[in-house]
């Protein structure tokens, strides 16, 4: 394959524009060449940024021969007619997440990805950051021994708009995904789940059919049991955290923060507040991610996180759905298994 790996970008919103700020500065073996997005003045404002040339047709992208890869960064609904799409061209496909929120079309797409033999990675970026990487090892190192608890916290430091919630899918496709996501990634395949959740921070959340602050926990095959906590708003900034716990001991990974100073005075003892939103805490993880999507395209290597990872972990957001709606434990059984 001739290097650089020429890429496609459909969306030029937050994620679209993070992508192509990492790939400019940090990945040498690709090279973005069109910017497609519905809104022709987002596209050109991205493309004039990175001198890339830009659309409003996503054909301009799949009827691209010159183009290797596309990076589907535009709306959920959109993610998997877009994968299909570009499976059929041929081209190898960078999705965010979550592909989708209805299981039989995220099934067309892998059955699409498959069909194809193109390279197929979901956009669960913390996999790639330097904290959850470094349990991921101690944990495939054995260090903590045989895994008994999990903890999973992650907060946001203020809500997103009324608008978006009403089409985001909910918290838990939304927001949680990426912790159902990195249970899975630390601790395996989970067996059953049970939800609590409530609009603690905002009643128009409630009213629009979602819930701002929840609690789910989680059942894994090997018998190890988790929790994930999520809140909408955390007044004190971005709280990320993760905990495992094991025979042999336990690893924990805290924040990041803009410095790592502490005062210490006569009124109390003063230290910085978490980095403020995801973009501060995760771009390296983002650079990573790209890396990683470049680097298994080029070397031809399994993909980091696969359409299954992807459809797996909508169908954890799916039975946390059911268990709150019905005030129950649910298995993952019930929602769907993977297809043969």
């Amino acid at each position: 394959m001739n290097l650089p790996l020429k890429l496609g970008l459909l969306g030029a919103g937050r994620i679209g524009q993070v992508h192509a700020a990492a790939i400019t500065a940090d990945v040498r073996d690709a090279k973005i060449t069109r910017v497609v997005d519905v809104y022709e003045a987002s596209a050109e404002a991205l493309g004039t940024q990175y001198g890339i040339s830009y659309s409003t047709d996503p054909q301009d992208i799949f009827g691209d021969d010159e183009i290797d890869a596309v990076l589907i960064c535009s709306s959920t609904d959109t993610h998997a007619a877009f994968m299909i799409r570009a499976a059929e061209a041929g081209k190898h496909i960078f999705c965010e997440k979550p592909v989708d929120h209805d299981l039989g079309r995220i099934d067309e797409a892998l059955a699409a990805v498959e069909k194809a033999g193109v390279k197929c990675m979901i956009g669960f970026n913390r996999r790639f950051d330097h904290n959850f990487m470094k349990v991921r090892e101690m944990i495939n190192a054995g260090r903590v021994g045989d895994l008994h608890v999990l903890q999973i916290t992650s907060r946001d430091p203020a809500p997103p708009p009324i608008s978006y919630i009403k089409v985001s899918g909910g918290l838990f496709m939304d927001m949680m995904i990426h912790d159902f996501d990195m249970a899975r990634f630390l601790f395996g395949e989970v067996e059953e789940v049970y939800a609590l959740g409530g609009a603690m921070v905002d009643p128009a959340i409630g009213e629009a059919g979602d819930v701002d602050t929840a609690i789910v926990t989680l059942t894994f095959k090997n018998g190890a049991m988790g929790t994930i906590n999520n809140s909408r708003q955390a007044v004190y900034g971005y709280d990320q955290r993760v905990e495992v716990f094991g025979s042999k001991g336990m690893v924990d990974v805290k924040n990041d923060y803009p410095n790592t100073h502490t005062f210490y005075g006569a009124d109390g003892v003063v230290s910085e507040k978490p980095l403020y939103f995801f973009l501060e805490r995760y771009m390296d993880a983002y650079k990573n991610e790209m890396k990683a999507f470049v680097d298994c395209v080029v070397n031809d290597t399994t993909e980091p996180a696969t359409v299954h990872d992807g459809r797996e972990s909508v169908v954890l957001a799916m039975a946390a759905l059911k268990s709150l709606q019905e005030k129950r434990p649910v298995k993952i059984s019930e929602i769907a298994s993977y297809p043969d």
